[in-house]
């Protein structure tokens, strides 16, 4: 059973929001995930998804990009611009298969995308791997990275480039942090894919590159160097 703690030490169960207009899919869905042991709350339309969010934060949110009022992207946008909710986990659902979809679902602040059909393993695992890495334990000393322009502080998840304060999501901080802690070593496409998103194989090499293309625009094409038939090298700022 997935759980977490409260203020009072006593367990709970993680609260996924689930926002998806197709009723046979959301019953399929929540229906899995309570099985797993999440509490779901599902909508059907965008609107009444983002008044969710916002009045009751969930642990994460899967988001369908193809909405009848509000479409994804803008439930995305909303949510990753309201202060209270906006580190949000969120995995996006869509049918859309094009590389322009995913880069601009990711660019909006998407911290994983999947597309129809996908089996309910790999949902599962990715929902695990990003909860797994939003958790952070109040009692772990705050590791922290820092050279001329870039600094990391792990705990909360805060990076700055040239003291300016850079949003990035759950995902792209964790393939950050991954790159940091490998360094000056190649990280391959293969162990990115198993350290940072939890799986060896379920998920295509190509979404690593997506979300370094994503990173390179947030903090700048030369910190990460590109290893041709290796993979990703960090380089930061000297």
């Amino acid at each position: 059973m997935s759980t977490k703690r409260n203020g009072t030490n006593e367990m709970t169960r993680e609260n996924i929001v689930l926002v998806e207009d197709d009723a046979d899919l959301s019953a399929t869905l929540s229906l899995a995930l309570e099985r797993e042991g999440y509490e779901v709350v599902s909508y059907p339309t965008g609107r009444e998804g983002l008044v969710g969010i916002l009045g009751d934060p969930p642990d994460l949110v899967l988001l369908d990009l193809n909405l009848p009022d509000l479409d994804g992207l803008s439930v995305c946008r909303e949510v990753r611009d309201t202060a209270a909710v906006r580190d949000l986990p969120i995995i996006m659902l869509t049918a859309r298969v094009e590389e322009s979809d995913r880069v601009l679902g990711l660019d909006l602040g998407a911290d994983d995308y999947i597309t129809k059909p996908f089996s309910l393993r790999e949902l599962k695992s990715r929902i695990r791997a990003l909860l797994r890495r939003r958790s952070l334990d109040g009692g772990v000393p705050e590791d922290e990275y820092s050279d001329a322009r870039l600094q990391v502080r792990r705990g909360p998840m805060d990076v700055e480039l040239d003291g300016d304060l850079v949003r990035l999501t759950v995902r792209e901080f964790e393939l950050l942090w991954y790159l940091i802690t490998t360094r000056p070593r190649v990280a391959s496409r293969e162990s990115i894919l198993e350290r940072v998103w939890g799986l060896s194989s379920d998920v295509e090499t190509r979404t690593v590159d997506v979300h370094i293309r994503a990173l390179r625009a947030k903090l700048g094409s030369e910190m990460v160097e590109t290893v041709i038939g290796a993979g990703y090298r960090f380089r930061g700022f000297r």
